[in-house]
């Protein structure tokens, strides 16, 4: 395919492996690719990449789509990256890194492990020091794995690393680094940081009470540009390297959760977005900076203007099911062999063939603790309801039925925060791509859910619509044209009655195994 309009090479790093897509101005995709990224799992929670790893995977992954696309160099208008967050590459003043990358999985910078540490503050994070971090960011630091974290990290833990690391990127801005030779971040990419004033949008500085707390080095944090800024063209031996013109502009780059609600124009309407990959989220927009701290939701800077995006992290998702699968059900261990490449459409046979409800089975989908609507580390999944007859298929279901359940839950909270009801979702991830669990996510909102063409590459599209938007060929009201629908699903009334109890079953089985779970998990009580 050789589109005549103008191309963007749209970047989607995530942290299991890379996507890249050339997205035409009409929205379609030119060509694409993808590359695996592995992850080193530590002791004591620590979850690592190798930078040079995630950024060959960055290469190979757009070289790839740009050979695919067969379109001319002169045509790539511009390239940007959206990637995941919450995860800190350090680099030395050449730009190379001094360390692996801290993923968002790593849990180690905890404030309550390094106030062990040599060096580390007495009084920091202090209930006054957290209320104006609540006042002035959204977000106080009392996640381990926010980017803060893991530069608090690096400098009580790592204080060699610290010395010899010029700037801390988030994977974003690490590759707009690499492209362009500039170090930079805004106020979009710079959320984990919690170092901006939000009351504002488009912060340019640094917030010096925010910053003084946190205890880094001013001079160690990137620069802040506009949210539309062009950050520089490609470098030369770069653009050789992808097959670019080295005159192509890099645009600054966002999180995949800011490129979703682009992509599914949640920045406006009465529609919000659902995003099912490892991680479930719901994506609405509001014009207002504010925090729900009960029901852990917050509204974060948005690159559209006069934008907030609201954040409502759900917890496990498609990881669940992943789980679930290699786990349980196509294990390679002891008891034999693991499934096939079509274990996808074997269990999209099996869910269809399953009555709504699985057999009474519930799913618990908190396997790696709650988030929003009811935040705790210390939740855990499961099954209730097994009986000697249940099945696999009927386990099957219920995965997928827990984690749309849960998003139910989520609803009520997302809608009373935007204080709007949301009309219809737009599904998009990796789990977009199944019709049984699209259907469900419709029957247990009880709201039309529209299924997105090519979900897996939505984030890629709304980086690409985005760049066009700062390139100035495109208008954010021309957006919502450009989300193109495969399907739209709407609830079945005659499950409308059964899904309601579920949702009130699987809020009630959270209350009552909260305390065992707490138990279990305490780590101080099992040392």
């Amino acid at each position: 395919m050789a589109p005549a309009s103008p191309c963007v090479l749209a970047i989607d790093l995530g942290t299991s492996g890379c996507k890249a897509a050339v997205v035409s101005l009409e929205g379609r995709v030119a060509g694409a690719a993808r590359a695996s990224i592995d992850t080193i799992h530590l002791p004591a929670d620590g979850a690592e990449q190798d930078p040079e790893a995630v950024w060959n995977a960055v290469r190979s992954a757009c070289r790839a789509a740009v050979a695919s696309a067969n379109v001319p160099a002169a045509d790539i208008r511009a390239v940007i990256c959206a990637s995941q967050y919450s995860s800190v590459v350090p680099v030395d003043p050449d730009g190379v890194p001094t360390m692996n990358m801290l993923l968002w999985l790593d849990k180690r910078g905890a404030t309550s492990r390094l106030r062990k540490l040599p060096g580390f503050p007495r009084g920091i994070d202090s209930p006054l020091q957290l209320l104006t971090w609540l006042r002035v960011h959204g977000l106080p630091p009392v996640a381990a794995g926010i980017s803060l974290a893991h530069l608090r990290f690096i400098k009580y833990a790592r204080p060699e690393v610290y010395q010899r690391t010029a700037k801390f990127l988030e994977p974003t801005d690490f590759v707009t680094m690499r492209l362009t030779g500039r170090a930079t971040t805004n106020q979009c990419s710079a959320f984990m940081y919690l170092l901006t004033d939000n009351r504002r949008l488009d912060a340019r500085e640094y917030h010096p009470q925010l910053l003084a707390y946190s205890t880094i080095d001013r001079e160690k944090l990137p620069d802040l540009v506009p949210l539309d800024a062009i950050v520089g063209t490609v470098l030369p031996d770069v653009a050789r390297d992808l097959g670019l013109s080295p005159a192509t502009p890099v645009v600054t780059g966002l999180n995949d959760t800011q490129a979703g609600g682009v992509g599914t124009a949640a920045f406006d309407g009465t529609h919000a977005a659902i995003a099912i990959g490892s991680t479930s989220v719901m994506i609405t927009h509001v014009p207002f900076k504010r925090t729900d701290v009960r029901h852990a939701i917050l509204s974060m800077p948005s690159p559209v203007p006069g934008t907030y995006f609201v954040m409502a992290e759900n917890g496990t998702g498609a990881g669940a099911l992943e789980h679930f699968l290699d786990k349980l059900v196509f294990a390679d261990d002891a008891f034999g062999a693991g499934g096939g490449a079509d274990r996808y459409a074997r269990l999209q046979r099996a869910v269809a063939a399953t009555p709504a409800g699985s057999g009474g089975v519930l799913f618990l989908p908190w396997m790696g603790g709650s988030m929003a609507p009811c935040a705790d580390g210390s939740m855990r999944g499961g099954f209730l309801n097994v009986g000697l007859s249940t099945t696999r298929e009927q386990l099957a279901r219920a995965v997928l039925e827990g984690v749309a359940l849960n998003l139910r839950w989520l609803k009520g909270s997302v809608e009373k925060f935007a204080r709007r009801e949301m009309t219809h979702f737009v599904f998009y991830g990796g789990a977009a791509g199944s019709d049984a669990w699209a259907q469900i996510l419709a029957d247990a909102l009880d709201v039309p859910v529209q299924q997105v063409e090519n979900p897996d590459l939505l984030v890629a599209r709304g980086a690409a619509m985005l760049a066009f938007q700062r390139l100035g060929l495109l208008g954010f009201e021309d957006i919502a044209s450009r989300v193109v629908i495969r399907r739209e699903y709407h609830p079945d009334p005659a499950r409308r009655a059964l899904y309601a109890d579920r949702a009130a079953r699987l809020v009630e089985a959270f209350k009552r195994t909260r305390p065992m779970f707490r138990a279990l998990n305490d780590e101080d009580r099992h040392r």
